[in-house]
């Protein structure tokens, strides 16, 4: 498995990935330690795609993060973040839309736990979903950088 650390305006990412493709992205907060497996490889060069494309979507020239993903989840988990993807750049949807959309419209507190569960931020832009009076909800990276990306993409 081969990683890098990317800096951001929203702090470091971490990426991780092989030859399959992308496996996870990683928001490192202030406060959150991070945990690196000794099997792990840097590999910088390996992510320079990845690299560029976060560059220009922090810059606002990129409104579609293109990697090839590798998800790893349950059937019901990459049903929510393959519903998603399709939420549009600068456009939010509920978790009850999501749950809606995946033909499970119950489920509503099971979409906000796959979300929370989402391995790959950012490209599975789950800091698009309010709750259905428009509030923010949770974010795994915070608040704040939720509101600095949803503010990204809506200008």
């Amino acid at each position: 498995m081969n990683y890098t650390l990317i800096s951001s305006p929203i702090g470091t990412l971490l990426l991780n990935g092989d030859e399959k493709g992308l496996r996870g992205l990683s928001i490192i907060c202030k406060n959150r330690k991070i945990h690196i497996p000794q099997k792990w490889t840097k590999n910088d060069s390996f992510f320079e795609k990845e690299r560029q494309e976060l560059e220009d979507y922090f810059k606002g020239k990129q409104t579609k993060l293109n990697s090839n993903l590798q998800i790893e989840g349950t059937s019901f988990q990459k049903s929510v973040w393959h519903a998603l993807q399709k939420i549009p750049y600068g456009k939010t949807a509920s978790y009850k839309e999501i749950a809606e959309k995946i033909n499970n419209p119950r489920a509503v507190r099971a979409v906000g736990m796959a979300c929370n569960k989402n391995p790959i931020a950012l490209l599975i832009p789950c800091h698009r979903i309010v709750g259905s009076n428009g509030k923010l909800g949770g974010f795994a990276g915070g608040l704040e950088i939720k509101k600095f990306l949803l503010n990204l993409e809506q200008s």
